[in-house]
């Protein structure tokens, strides 16, 4: 007995040890080393873009419904000259509404079949150098992204406005439409984790402007279960609370890592569209993270929007054609009112562009004979129409 005691002090010693050197060797590679080895732009031969298409792509309002730049160390009111997203980028690319997905739990193991209840974010958070609050707690980890945001766009002269209303989305429109450069930020959160299965804390989150929320992420939540989840079941006695509050609040609700069966709950019990932000398409590239034709016919029937993502496994490929194949088999299905845009740029992912180069996707789509009034819904124009619908007026908001 006293030689396992030994034994297994040994053992924790030598664990310590390494996570210790771990450590060490990601402060002596610095906070961006982490991104540059996740995050990655592919090389890839685009086609050239014809003037006028060009010209189309400065016309359009472009929205994308899910990126994760908030995870890493970058200031995002600064041009990079890696990973996707930032401000200058995001003005380049003409866009004009961004959603900032908050991630709060990650896995050790990037894993979509099957993920324990685990927690390997302190060592992200302790390499990207955030604050030692963030390193063990969930809550802190959302409430410190937000005030990121909040900070790059009080430091971006006007470039970047954070949308927790209707009328401040109608203000970015409006600035879009009189050429300025404008981006519009509206904070979402990948997984309902971080409320911890408080209505109190959803609260408390709401008024700091979060208006989407991710019902999970890679883990089972209090409020239903994920697609990559132990049990995977579906929504919750809390999820129901909670899906009611959102939808009396104005907070859009995102199935993005639903599991089957929670989406099948929510799509029959919400009363508002939603959104799955980020995802593929099970008609197109068959796996376990992309959406089934009777889900894709569920988000449509409550006048929601479905976001195409440009990963290799949301579309099987990141050629922008095939990109294009995803939202084509949508709009086949059940109109190209109900598909948008959902990159997932900067998160742990690889595509063919960055922000600064979405005008070859409208090159793209142009090219499969979609009209120019269409890739307008598609670029933009239908996540404009459902959050004018969802979002709170500004008498009804309590955002920051």
């Amino acid at each position: 007995m006293r030689h396992m005691l030994r034994f297994s002090g040994y053992l924790i010693i030598l664990l310590l040890v390494c996570l210790g050197l771990v450590m060490g060797y990601l402060l002596i590679r610095g906070p961006h080393y982490g991104e540059k080895l996740l995050v990655d732009v592919v090389p890839f031969e685009h086609q050239p873009i014809p003037e006028n298409v060009k010209a189309m792509h400065e016309r359009l309002f472009v929205a994308d419904l899910h990126a994760d730049p908030l995870l890493w160390a970058r200031d995002l009111a600064k041009r990079a000259d890696y990973s996707h997203v930032d401000v200058p980028r995001l003005i380049d690319g003409n866009v004009g509404l961004q959603v900032f997905g908050v991630v709060s739990q990650i896995s050790p193991v990037h894993n979509v079949d099957y993920n324990p209840d685990n927690d390997a974010f302190p060592l992200l958070a302790f390499s990207q150098r955030w604050p030692a609050s963030t390193w063990f707690s969930i809550p802190n980890r959302g409430v410190y992204q937000a005030k990121k945001l909040y900070d790059v766009a009080k430091r971006s002269n006007g470039a970047l406005q954070i949308v927790t209303t209707k009328q401040d989305l109608l203000k970015v429109l409006a600035g879009k439409l009189s050429r300025q450069w404008v981006v519009g930020g509206l904070l979402a959160f990948e997984g309902v984790q971080v409320l911890e299965g408080s209505m109190e804390r959803y609260h408390k989150f709401y008024k700091l402007g979060y208006r989407m929320m991710g019902l999970t992420h890679f883990f089972d939540t209090e409020a239903a279960g994920s697609r990559h989840g132990v049990k995977k079941y579906g929504l919750t006695e809390f999820g129901e609370e909670l899906v009611g509050q959102m939808e009396k609040d104005g907070v859009v609700v995102d199935l993005a890592h639903a599991s089957a069966k929670a989406t099948t709950e929510v799509l029959a019990f919400a009363t508002n569209p939603v959104v799955v932000s980020h995802t593929g398409v099970k008609g197109v590239c068959n796996n376990r993270r992309n959406l089934a034709d009777e889900h894709i016919r569920g988000v449509a029937k409550l006048k929601g929007v479905i976001g195409i993502g440009y990963w290799p496994s949301a579309a099987c490929d990141v050629a922008p054609k095939e990109i294009v194949k995803s939202i084509r088999y949508v709009a086949d299905m059940v109109g190209v009112d109900y598909v948008g845009l959902g990159s997932d740029f900067d998160g742990a992912v690889a595509t063919s562009f960055d922000t600064s180069e979405l005008a070859v996707l409208t090159h793209a789509l142009h090219s499969d004979g979609f009209s120019e009034e269409d890739i307008s819904k598609i670029m933009g124009g239908n996540v404009v129409r459902l959050l004018l619908e969802v979002l709170p007026d500004a008498t009804e908001s309590h955002g920051q």
